[in-house]
């Protein structure tokens, strides 16, 4: 993952805007004036789960979120990186010796952690002992597909299969022991031999938000086995307690659905994205931690806790709960006192729900046999102090005064807590009535009561400013660093997309640029542009080719370190692509150049058919009839475009891409 890409991840588009611009929400996306012309009817629209913006008025930009700061801000590439850089927790120094060291350390470590995960998968694919495993899944109900997906395997039932299989293959056995997949034994004779830590199980890997594999999970497949399930111990890489089983799969989900669903074991993950509901994650049969929540709130402020219906499920429900309270944002809000003054509460910035499941059943029970009841009981989750208030009715003796004052006790700090002042109202009212008492001892009650100790409410930034980041468990800088060349899949290659495609083979030879522009200007279209690229890492090498700053070879003296990385990304990626004829490479960059337009084209048209009806809906007539132009200004540019396409490919030059 790059440093952009986690920049990206980290910082959430609709956070970053709004502390410049007030925006609205307007069904899936949120909507404003532009920032970047005059006008009276909003035609600046933000995609917060594509991390987009487009201006669909007279300045027509768009971009991401970098794009949006140089912008703004009037500053380059590397001025906007730092900007958000800093924002996101995020240095952009080099590192230290120390720090890159460390850094080729974690890197060997997830190196081995990912050849013990190829080795477990084909164990559980292609050996013969690996059958109880396979037998075991089948029962369990996962397809074939989702243990692709999550590349389940097995371990055999041998002493040192693994170790050997590493060994084989030049890893040192002081780093397979500290990435956690042996064990040490030390003999009474001063002997010391070392064996395998999971033997005779189903190997789930644990993998970072970034899809890298840092630990397993190993469920036993004999009944004499303990424990049940077995996990990696710490290591520099794994920390149950900060880890999320699940995320790197759920994150875009959970920001697209707005909220995250919480369980507590693996299987009820699995179950869950097989059947079509992939915004779970999993605490791994721990109460939640404050390092697991910080992680999970960049990508939503609303929580759902699956809660079991047995007393063990409750338990664990509940400390999940407390510790969410405490890990989570308090935001400060004006309130004015019984005597007229105005003074700031804390109230919690998230939203908390209890789901609560059918007795004897799990997530994984309740998603298989009942897809449609397991979104009902999404739907009808408690907040958390209507789920409280059901407890108190049940635990507390309300006839009696130490009975009444236990459930305020117990219920006025949770109502303190509740951002909407109707919603609060209603629970004072309701807490009044479950205790018999008068509203107002009830609401003075509530306002007396200390909240539980919050990390430093925030405040909303003022526009143009930056408040200092919070401290939270991100990567160390060493860690961020050598994410930079190193993708999901452990590989130093980028991932294909037309637009590397593209700035690949310009980036190998600078000289096929006036060409492409004479190509296409043959068409009567437009000239190569910044603008045809997707991200701002990707438009700052589209700049420095235009420039005339990257020389053959990918060379660009003097360029952005984060950019260079980029650039020699882009060169091995151009080297491992099939030679073609000077002509052969013009058709293929030109017909991909037209592929990226269409693509971007019904990209910033897609949500445009709900803004013009919300906007008929609401009555405002002449906003309707302003985005109805662009969506027919933007037909006639994508038949223009497609009917280009169409004639390139149809008069014998044909798309070398097979992307295209």
């Amino acid at each position: 993952m790059s440093v952009v890409d986690e920049i990206k991840e980290r910082l959430d588009i609709v956070d970053v805007i709004s502390a410049y611009v007030p925006l609205r929400k307007a069904g899936r996306s949120y909507k404003a004036l532009c920032p970047f012309h005059q006008e009276k009817t909003p035609s600046f629209v933000v995609y917060q789960d594509r991390g987009y913006w487009h201006c669909y008025g007279a300045c027509g930009e768009g971009g991401d979120i970098i794009s949006f700061i140089q912008k703004r801000e009037n500053v380059d590439f590397r001025e906007a990186l730092e900007i958000l850089a800093a924002k996101a927790g995020i240095s952009l120094e080099p590192p230290s010796e120390a720090q890159s060291e460390q850094a080729q350390y974690l890197d060997k470590l997830r190196e081995i952690n990912h050849a013990a995960s190829v080795y477990f998968h084909s164990m559980l694919q292609g050996s013969a002992q690996g059958q109880t495993a396979r037998d075991y899944l089948t029962r369990r109900g996962l397809d074939e597909t989702t243990i692709e997906q999550f590349s389940i395997g097995y371990a055999a039932d041998s002493w040192d299969g693994l170790l050997n299989h590493l060994r084989e293959r030049s890893y040192q056995l002081e780093d397979i022991l500290a990435a956690g997949l042996i064990i040490q034994k030390d003999h009474d004779d001063g002997r010391v031999s070392h064996y395998d830590r999971f033997r005779d199980r189903v190997i789930i890997p644990i993998r970072d938000v970034g899809g890298r594999t840092i630990g397993f999970g190993a469920r036993a497949l004999q009944d004499d086995q303990i424990p049940k399930y077995l996990n990696t111990p710490q290591t520099p890489l794994f920390d149950k307690s900060s880890v999320l089983f699940g995320l790197d799969m759920a994150r875009r989900e959970i920001r697209a659905r707005g909220h995250a669903i919480i369980v507590e074991g693996y299987m009820d993950v699995l179950a869950a994205h097989q059947f079509g509901e992939p915004n779970l994650v999993a605490s791994m049969g721990t109460a939640l931690t404050e390092q697991q929540l910080k992680k999970l709130k960049r990508y939503t402020k609303t929580f759902i806790l699956a809660l079991d219906a047995d007393t063990a499920g409750q338990a664990a429900t509940l400390r999940g709960i407390s510790q969410a309270r405490e890990a989570l944002d308090r935001e400060w809000v004006p309130t004015v006192t019984a005597r007229g003054l105005l003074r700031h509460e804390a109230r919690l910035a998230a939203e908390l729900r209890i789901m609560t499941l059918p007795e004897g059943k799990d997530p994984d029970d309740v998603i298989r046999s009942d897809p449609d009841q397991w979104r009902r009981l999404v739907e009808e989750a408690q907040p958390v102090v209507d789920y409280f208030m059901g407890l108190v009715k049940r635990e507390v003796d309300l006839k009696t005064a130490r009975g009444k004052t236990e459930a305020v006790d117990r219920l006025a700090p949770l109502v303190k807590e509740v951002a909407n002042d109707i919603q609060r109202t209603h629970y004072i009212q309701q807490l009044a009535r479950l205790v018999q008492t008068d509203e107002r001892s009830i609401r003075s009650a509530v306002f007396r009561q200390r909240s539980v100790q919050p990390p430093r409410p925030t405040s909303p930034p003022l526009p143009g400013t930056w408040e200092d980041a919070e401290e939270e468990d991100y990567p160390a800088v060493a860690d961020v660093t050598e994410q930079q060349i190193r993708p999901q899949n452990g590989d130093s290659e980028l991932r294909p997309s037309s637009a590397v495609h593209c700035l690949a083979h310009l980036v190998k030879e600078p000289k096929l640029l006036p060409l492409v522009q004479t190509e296409l200007s043959s068409h009567n279209t437009a000239p190569l542009d910044e603008e045809d690229f997707p991200r701002s890492d990707l438009r700052a090498i589209c700049a420095g080719l235009l420039s005339s700053a990257i020389q053959e070879n990918g060379e660009w003296p003097g360029a952005d370190p984060v950019v260079a990385q980029l650039l020699e990304q882009l060169v091995q990626y151009g080297k491992k692509q099939p030679p073609l004829q000077r002509q052969q490479l013009v058709d293929d960059i030109v017909n991909t150049v037209i592929q990226l337009r269409i693509d971007a084209l019904l990209d910033r048209t897609r949500e445009l058919p709900v803004l013009c009806r919300e906007a008929r809906d609401q009555g405002q007539s002449e906003e309707a009839r302003a985005i109805q132009q662009i969506l027919n200004d933007a037909g006639g540019q994508l038949r223009v475009l497609q009917q280009t396409r169409f004639a390139r490919t149809h008069t014998g030059r044909r798309q070398t891409n097979p992307k295209l």
